[in-house]
């Protein structure tokens, strides 16, 4: 058996704020695993799940059992990369729903176009595309 990632966590202070950023900024859905403060989250179309193969990967959403991370600390564990269609407008619409700068949107030649947000609880994330701002593709294709 390969050594795939096939879930991954995110830990907030108030798991129901991030529910909601998370649902307003990607289109996850949430849904409250039994009786204690987690949740788990379907990505979406594509996504592996116990009944469907897919390439990309499902999570949970659990209370955080300690401070939150403070903006600018350095990365605590890992992080998540979300590939998206459009890096620029969901990286502008996360801000508005409340997360904060940490790495603005730019180009990666051979790479794709990349942005790193704090979700309202300090965690970061990134958003990344394989098409450039000058709409060309990263990858060659």
């Amino acid at each position: 058996m390969s050594n795939l990632v096939v879930h991954f966590e995110i830990h907030g202070s108030d798991p129901e704020r991030l529910v909601d950023f998370y649902s307003s900024l990607l289109g996850w859905s949430f849904q409250r695993f039994g009786e204690m403060p987690y949740w788990v989250i379907d990505t979406g179309e594509g996504s592996i799940s116990q009944n469907r193969p897919g390439n990309g990967i499902n999570g949970g959403l659990t209370q955080r059992q300690g401070p939150a991370p403070e903006v600018g600390a350095p990365v605590n564990g890992c992080n998540i990369v979300v590939g998206v269609a459009d890096v620029d407008g969901l990286f502008a619409k996360g801000l508005e729903l409340g997360g904060s700068e940490a790495l603005a949107p730019a180009d990666m030649p051979g790479v794709g176009r990349l942005a790193y947000l704090h979700d309202p609880d300090g965690n970061v994330f990134g958003l990344i595309s394989n098409v450039l701002s000058d709409g060309s593709d990263a990858m060659g294709a």
